[in-house]
C-alpha cells in the first residue's frame, strides 16, 4: 500500500509539472512575441496557404479533366469522320 501511495504521490507530483508546462506553453502561444508564438502562427499561415494552393489546384484539376474529356469526344468524332473519308476516297478511287 505504502508502494503505490508513493507511485500515486510521484504521479500527481508529475501531473502537476506537466500541467505547469502545458499554462505556460498555453501562455507562449498568447503571447505573439515568443519564438513559439511566431512558430505557431507561422506555421499556421503556411497551412492557410497550402489549404488554398490545394484548392485551386483540385480546382484546375477539375477544368482539366473536363477539358480532358471534351477532346476525347473530339478525338473520336474525328476518327470517325476520317473513316468516312477514307471509305469515300476508297470509292472514288
Amino acid at each position: 500500500v505504502a508502494a503505490l501511495q508513493d507511485e500515486k504521490n510521484s504521479l500527481m507530483s508529475e501531473n502537476e509539472i506537466m500541467n505547469d508546462r502545458l499554462e505556460q506553453l498555453d501562455e507562449s502561444l498568447d503571447d505573439p512575441n515568443t519564438v513559439v508564438a511566431k512558430k505557431y502562427f507561422s506555421a499556421q499561415l503556411q497551412l492557410e496557404q497550402l489549404q488554398e494552393e490545394n484548392f485551386r489546384l483540385e480546382a484546375a484539376k477539375d477544368d482539366y479533366r473536363v477539358h480532358c474529356e471534351d477532346l476525347e469526344k473530339q478525338l473520336i468524332e474525328l476518327q470517325h469522320r476520317n473513316n468516312e473519308l477514307t471509305s469515300l476516297a476508297e470509292e472514288s478511287r
